[in-house]
């Protein structure tokens, strides 16, 4: 009965997928675009197929979301895009550039998983880093740092090192790294899984003001179904591995999104299609 009802779920979300596809079509500028793209990792114990022909396109000022079981690829897709792996089949571009030169035009600023901050340096010297590498003036990278220490309530933890700070709050340090350095695409690997729901709903909040205001294309890996639905402008539901794009799911929630937005009969609806696209993309066969 399990399999059965999983093929019928499957074959339905497969229409639904191959509509969303054809309409999900960014209406701006591609920045983003991967066609058949597959990565392939070779290992002693043999090949570990990663990611099998993703096709997607993410438009200019796009809030894109990536939602799937663990180990689905959507981190391996992320990293990708940054130049950290190579695809073994098909293509990416990142700004019309292969991700290589993109990543050495500093297009993206990178949020990962873990802090990734140096001990030996203070938190805003850790947060001012990227901004010594463009060459900010040391003004303006006090101005920035105070900025977004204050947007992740660090403010009064500047002159503390690392191993001084919680693991949420060293998250929350590298957040704000990320957040200081103003590149036009913004790659973030599951920031807010640490941190706890006040500070989390505070930094979603945060986090759309800045799209909002600055405009940036935003891809967020995550597993939380309510933040993928109140952050993104598309969600991009993936299978499990390997990883291929099921769905693609165009918000209707307005630009403007109160925390109350969540209890909305409409937020209720696209949570629902996003939790029936990740069960109908199960094998029961496996």
């Amino acid at each position: 009965m399990v399999k059965t009802t999983a093929k019928k779920a499957s074959s339905r979300t497969a229409k639904v997928s191959s509509k969303s596809a054809a309409s999900a079509r960014p209406a701006q500028p591609a920045v983003i675009s991967a066609k058949n793209l597959s990565l392939t990792f070779r290992t002693d114990d043999g090949p570990v197929h990663a990611l099998s022909n993703v096709n997607l396109e993410i438009g200019k000022g796009d809030f894109v979301s990536f939602i799937g079981p663990s180990g689905c690829g959507k981190t391996t897709l992320l990293r990708v895009i940054a130049d950290l792996e190579q695809p073994t089949a098909g293509e990416i571009s990142v700004n019309g550039m292969t991700p290589e030169a993109a990543r050495l035009a500093r297009a993206y600023g990178y949020v990962f998983q873990a802090a990734a901050l140096y001990p030996w340096r203070t938190i805003e010297k850790n947060v001012a880093l990227p901004l010594e590498i463009m060459g900010y003036t040391a003004e303006e990278r006090k101005k920035r740092v105070a900025r977004t220490l204050d947007l992740v309530n660090l403010t009064g933890f500047e002159k503390k090192y690392p191993w001084q700070l919680s693991g949420g709050m060293q998250q929350r340090a590298s957040i704000a790294r990320a957040l200081a350095f103003d590149a036009d695409i913004l790659l973030m690997d599951e920031p807010f899984g640490a941190l706890d729901e006040i500070v989390r709903d505070h930094l979603n909040e945060q986090l759309l003001h800045l799209w909002e205001t600055t405009n940036k294309t935003i891809c967020f890996v995550t597993h939380s179904i309510p933040e993928a639905v109140y952050l993104s402008t598309r969600i991009v539901v993936m299978s499990p591995r390997p990883g291929r794009v099921t769905d693609v799911i165009e918000s209707t929630l307005p630009k403007e999104r109160p925390l109350e937005i969540r209890e909305s009969e409409e937020f209720l609806r696209i949570a629902h299609r996003v939790r029936e696209g990740l069960r109908a993309g199960h094998s029961y066969d496996e």
